[in-house]
């Protein structure tokens, strides 16, 4: 039985059993690789999402049979490393999902193999880096790195000497690191507010900054706690935490993605236990303890409290609205917008509610641009998958391009600035798009 035509029922999605005994054996893997490929062979509704599928379909067509079967099991990894756990085949396209009885999961199918690949062999220097943000963060905001990376991060020479050295492309943007960082503005904007309840909602906001956020997009606490706090919501910083962990499962480094669990939990968990609602700038940190460590770790107490205490931002201020509690006295207009909604956030279920919120705003157009920005965390600036980002990108560039609106947003400040830095009207300046947050700031007049 599938999904039925337009239904708003979720699919199944099943724990991921990655501390099993199966997990790691390459033959069980192999073999459930050639049936969910011979699946999607058959179907291709997936093709225009990602790179994988046409990878896959480009391999079977290309075949002597023309089938999976004439595909060389040795080939099988160049669709997997495509994937990166969007997760719009399994929420938006796939007829197969459970509960049909062929319960495709391609993209935790697609994280095992990752899994086993990283186990056997690795990771390359440049990947380990680039999902260490934490450390990235730390060392690149560093008064001597930072200004040194603002003097000839952007010179051709130095661009070359990247690519050629590491495997970051020449035309990537580069993140722009800061100090202090948005926890520690954070602190400084905490103001007493007496909680409201209203629906799920405490009125008791912690802000989980986000490894990302935290060192590129410190502007971001202002923008928060002005928003949050103009509705009567308590809001403080989450201090104390690490990365979230989506960095590392995309590499399929699991027992980091565990460590950091162990970290940021117990943490969190405290927080929800003192009335706090949790929320994060960045889409994929809130897909993250919403879905991901529920799924890797379904019998954790604890992690399923943070998973009920997690909010997206923008989800958050809609469950206030619905009550009543949101001030809806806006004071600028924002024009024309054009939105990328973040595929972490899409596959969330709850609705496009950043849309909904900006749209509040008068004399504004919220146009919805439903495709992916192919960015990824890491994606759009390998030398090896740049192109193919430009490529899954192109359709929201066009749109708008066509549109030229006064704003261009997306849920995560990557996405959007990979989209800003491709608009030929407006070249560089583009590159550094502003978060929804921001916008409705301004709507507000603060």
């Amino acid at each position: 039985m599938s999904r039925k035509e337009g239904s708003l029922e979720a699919p199944t999605r099943h724990p991921i059993d990655w501390q099993g005994p199966d997990y790691y054996d390459q033959d069980k893997l192999m073999a459930e690789l050639e049936r969910v490929y011979d699946v999607c062979h058959g179907c291709r509704r997936c093709v225009s999402l990602c790179q994988s599928f046409p990878t896959l379909f480009d391999l079977v067509d290309e075949s002597e049979t023309m089938e999976v079967d004439g595909v060389d099991k040795a080939d099988y990894y160049k669709v997997v490393e495509h994937c990166y756990l969007c997760d719009l085949c399994f929420m938006t396209k796939c007829p197969y999902v459970p509960p049909h009885e062929w319960a495709i999961d391609f993209p935790h199918l697609m994280l095992q193999a990752k899994a086993q690949h990283f186990k056997a062999k690795g990771a390359r220097l440049r990947d380990k880096v680039l999902t260490n943000t934490d450390a990235m963060g730390k060392f690149a905001s560093s008064p001597g790195v930072r200004q040194t990376m603002a003097g000839v991060g952007n010179t051709e020479i130095f661009r070359v000497a990247l690519e050629k050295t590491f495997g970051v492309h020449r035309d990537a943007p580069l993140p722009h690191y800061q100090r202090p960082t948005l926890e520690e503005r954070a602190a400084n904007l905490v103001q007493a507010l007496s909680p409201q309840p209203v629906g799920e909602t405490s009125g008791k906001v912690a802000l989980f900054a986000t490894c990302f956020a935290n060192y590129t997009q410190a502007e971001l606490a202002e923008d928060f706690f002005k928003v949050f706090q103009h509705n009567g919501i308590h809001i403080e910083p989450v201090t104390g935490v690490q990365c979230c962990g989506m960095p590392k499962l995309e590499l399929g480094d699991l027992d980091q993605v565990a460590k950091m669990k162990a970290h940021n939990i117990p943490r969190l968990a405290e927080l929800a236990r003192q009335g706090f609602d949790l929320i994060a700038p960045i889409p994929s940190c809130v897909l993250m303890f919403k879905q991901e460590l529920p799924l890797m770790f379904p019998e954790d107490e604890e992690v399923a409290l943070v998973q009920r205490a997690f909010f997206d931002p923008f989800e958050y201020l809609w469950l206030r609205h619905k009550g009543g509690a949101l001030n809806t006295e806006f004071q600028a207009p924002l024009g024309d917008v054009t939105y990328q909604p973040a595929c972490h956030q899409r596959v969330q279920n709850f609705g496009p509610r950043t849309r909904d919120l900006l749209a509040l705003v008068p004399d504004t157009q919220v146009h919805t641009i439903e495709r992916c920005s192919g960015h990824d965390g890491t994606y759009a600036v390998k030398v090896e998958t740049r192109d193919h980002a430009l490529k899954i990108a192109r359709p929201v560039v066009r749109h708008v391009e066509r549109q030229k609106p006064d704003h261009h947003v997306s849920d995560c400040p990557m996405a959007a600035s990979h989209i800003g830095s491709q608009r030929q009207e407006l070249g560089e300046k583009a590159s550094h798009a502003p978060h929804p947050i921001t916008l409705l700031r301004q709507a507000y007049g603060l």
